[in-house]
């Protein structure tokens, strides 16, 4: 197969006026007959630029002045900005960026799925755009010509790792302590041999999972436990898969979040699938059952539900929720969180959703109302299930906005539901990730 190839970058500055925004956050113009698309560039903005690549009949460049700047250009808060690959919209107003998905949502219902929301949902946004992950992935490296140890996320172009001290977006349980954090890995004798560290912080407990490829020392592990003792955080170790995960001590860190408009407390596990925003996460779940709008007498059906995050609130509002969801661990759990939370109207089922469905029990029941939250690959699968379960109303949560409007799609144009409402919800705030919801009814 023969190779593409990518021209030689010039290295003067272009002047350009950009044109518009794509959905990653990237400005774009027209130059010499090529789409560009240029880092920390917005729409209106006349900014010099230099090439960082070019192939064919486009290229991409990153901002290296701005003459002329928009009104929603912000100062980027983190010094790392343009470097880091963990945000990509501190410098345009929080306002700007969730008008920006909301954009981009809709444009992707009209390409993809051929429909229109008859209704556009205001966004919902959170109370912060700062610390507020509360799950991450940071990269480690030990960079022996430095002498030192990297932790963090990994740079936009490169795929190393960033050299940051603190990350703004972390819960600052964890985000203010990279620096002292790489310290103490650098003081180990496995440095090197740690490539990944897992970030899973609760409503009160905070886990930090270290991978390492060779068992630590007596002294490594003493290292370890002192700095994760001082610092209020619980360590585990994982030198293997994930049946190979421990806690350091033995004892395991107490993880939970409460959904307290709903009476209900959601335990997990550090690799169990949580929502990445916990303030946010309670905002979501609210809005999601006002749109459902469960009633008393009502059965509801929960496709891909995890831990019970929706399932449980939605069955202290109706006569009997069934969740399904194809992670045995997760469906264990959530029957332990129905127990613990005294809910005795809530049925998990494991189910592999990408799967026929003919043998699965609950696919045969009625069902007033349904609620969707699949993962990014959508939920095309199981969607013709749907109108033979006799739902009249349909919430889907979404993080993929391409998938979302491919599925709506179909279940306006193949399968006669209308699509009600859709909208976005900044769950992500400063990257390009879109979460949204779409409210259909027959």
């Amino acid at each position: 197969m023969r190779r593409m190839r990518t021209s030689s970058v010039p290295q003067e500055r272009v002047l350009v006026e950009i044109e518009g925004m794509t959905h990653d956050g990237n400005g774009f113009a027209n130059v010499a007959g090529r789409t560009v698309y240029i880092f920390g560039a917005l729409t209106g903005e006349k900014v010099n630029f230099r090439y960082t690549r070019i192939k064919g009949t486009q290229a991409e460049g990153v901002v290296d002045e701005v003459l002329q700047p928009s009104p929603e250009r912000v100062p980027a808060a983190c010094p790392q900005f343009g470097l880091c690959g963990g945000c990509s919209l501190q410098h345009q107003h929080p306002v700007a960026q969730i008008r920006i998905k909301q954009q981009k949502l809709l444009k992707l219902f009209a390409a993809i799925g051929k429909v229109q929301p008859e209704r556009v949902l205001p966004p919902l946004i959170g109370d912060t755009v700062w610390g507020y992950r509360k799950k991450a992935r940071l990269g480690v490296k030990w960079v022996t010509k430095k002498q030192r140890v990297l932790v963090g996320f990994r740079e936009r172009l490169s795929g190393l790792i960033c050299e940051s001290e603190r990350c703004l977006v972390l819960d600052p349980q964890v985000g203010e302590l990279l620096g002292p954090l790489a310290e103490m890995i650098a003081s180990l004798s496995i440095r090197a041999q740690i490539p990944q560290i897992e970030v899973a912080i609760g409503d009160t407990g905070c886990v930090l999972i270290f991978r390492v490829l060779s068992t630590p020392t007596t002294d490594d592990r003493q290292h370890i436990a002192s700095f994760c003792e001082t610092h209020g955080i619980v360590p585990y170790l994982q030198e293997g898969g994930t049946d190979s995960l421990r806690p350091l001590s033995g004892v395991a860190g107490d993880l939970y979040y409460i959904l307290p408009s709903h009476g209900v407390r959601i335990d997990f596990l550090p690799t169990d699938f949580t929502q990445v925003n916990g303030a946010f996460n309670r905002m979501m779940v609210a809005h999601v059952l006002q749109l459902l709008d469960p009633q008393a007498n009502e059965r509801v059906l929960d496709l891909f539900c995890g831990l019970g995050n929706f399932t449980l609130p939605l069955a202290r509002a109706t006569a009997r929720v069934v969740g399904v969801e194809g992670d045995p661990g997760l469906v264990a759990r959530a029957k332990r969180n129905a127990r613990e939370n005294g809910i005795d109207n809530a049925q998990f089922c494991v189910t592999d959703l990408y799967q026929p469905l003919d043998n699965a029990p609950w696919a045969s029941e009625s069902f007033d109302k349904i609620l969707l939250d699949p993962p990014r690959t959508g939920a095309q699968a199981v969607l013709r299930h749907l109108p033979e379960s006799g739902a009249r109303r349909i919430v889907y949560v979404s993080c993929h906005p391409g998938t979302l409007a491919r599925d709506a799609g179909d279940l306006v144009n193949l399968y006669g539901y209308r699509l009600v409402a859709a909208g976005v919800m900044d769950m992500f705030p400063h990257t390009a990730h879109v979460e949204s919801i779409a409210l259909f009814e027959t």
